[in-house]
């Protein structure tokens, strides 16, 4: 578990943008996500050696279901339609213009913490509200997926400010405090059902829990569309206050750390980079996106 930080009483309590997630910040980044451009990524086919894809899966998506005729691809037969009918129908598909920019955004209680800038999980708030202005911007469908310890919202993708004001809605619900057994692996296992190939995925996470199964799943996303992690961190998960003693508490639970032992201290930060670099290692091996962003960093820089 991790701890949020005491507040002292001389310490003047942060504003309430910088603990939740406020409607009108994440509307007003509609003119700082100008700048961004968000482009699937060539990804180089396993496959097939030297082919370059632009775009992963075939970029097509359903249009209507129609009698089969000679000639038609075996492989696009209806076989729902085909059983209720007794006749063979096949489907067809038309060019998708717009590619589904899927956003998915940890606020599991791990996210609801910082000891400077912003939460975390108003710093991954922003981060989506950037990429889905960026996405509605230039054209996209934006869609996404929601997640905290209770509860998990899938948001399917829409286009323009409709689909944009969609995924704010979500992010600005209530957070509620019961306890669950929601998961990042539960997580990547429903943004695999509900991703279309093609598709451009954000996952903005601290990636607390990412275990054996949980990154099989990212792998199976890589396959089929351009993934991009995003690390939301805070500067005490990096290293521990100078030396001293320091009380820190979740509310319900208190804690109290001594960092004169340099060795404890030096293991702590350690963990942080073995963690950093693993994400990282992940996404060279997957040939995935990876991006670091503090809760005191810009998150229109850690973007571009």
């Amino acid at each position: 578990m991790f701890f949020k930080e005491k507040k002292s009483s001389h310490q003047a309590p942060a504003g309430e943008d910088r603990v939740s997630v406020q409607l009108k910040n994440l509307i007003n980044l509609s003119q700082s996500a100008g700048v961004l451009k968000l482009h699937h990524a060539s990804i180089r086919s396993l496959q097939s050696g030297g082919y370059v894809s632009r775009f992963k899966g075939r970029g097509m998506e359903f249009d209507e279901t129609r009698l089969y005729q000679p000639g038609d691809d075996i492989r696009s037969i209806d076989w729902r339609v085909t059983a209720r009918t007794g006749k063979t129908h096949t489907k067809l598909f038309r060019e998708e213009r717009e590619k589904p920019v899927f956003v998915s955004v940890d606020f599991r209680a791990t996210m609801r913490f910082a000891t400077r800038g912003v939460f975390k999980s108003v710093q991954a708030a922003r981060l989506a509200a950037l990429i889905a202005w960026a996405a509605q911007q230039q054209g996209d469908k934006i869609g996404g997926q929601l997640f905290e310890d209770n509860r998990c919202v899938d948001i399917k993708p829409q286009s323009g400010r409709h689909g944009v004001l969609r995924l704010f809605h979500e992010l600005i619900k209530p957070v509620k405090n019961e306890l669950s057994e929601f998961t990042l692996e539960k997580a990547l296992t429903r943004l695999n059902h509900h991703t279309r190939p093609g598709s451009l995925i954000y996952i903005i996470s601290d990636f607390r829990g990412l275990n054996q199964n949980a990154e099989n799943h990212l792998r199976r996303l890589t396959r089929h569309c351009d993934v991009v992690l995003v690390f939301v961190y805070d500067a005490l998960e990096r290293d521990l206050p100078r030396q001293g003693r320091y009380r820190l508490t979740d509310e319900i639970n208190e804690v109290v750390i001594d960092t004169s032992d340099q060795q404890r201290v030096a293991n702590y930060h350690q963990k942080f980079v073995d963690h950093s670099r693993h994400l990282e290692n992940l996404a060279k091996k997957w040939a995935m996106t990876y991006i670091q962003c503090s809760t005191t960093d810009d998150p229109v820089q850690s973007l571009r």
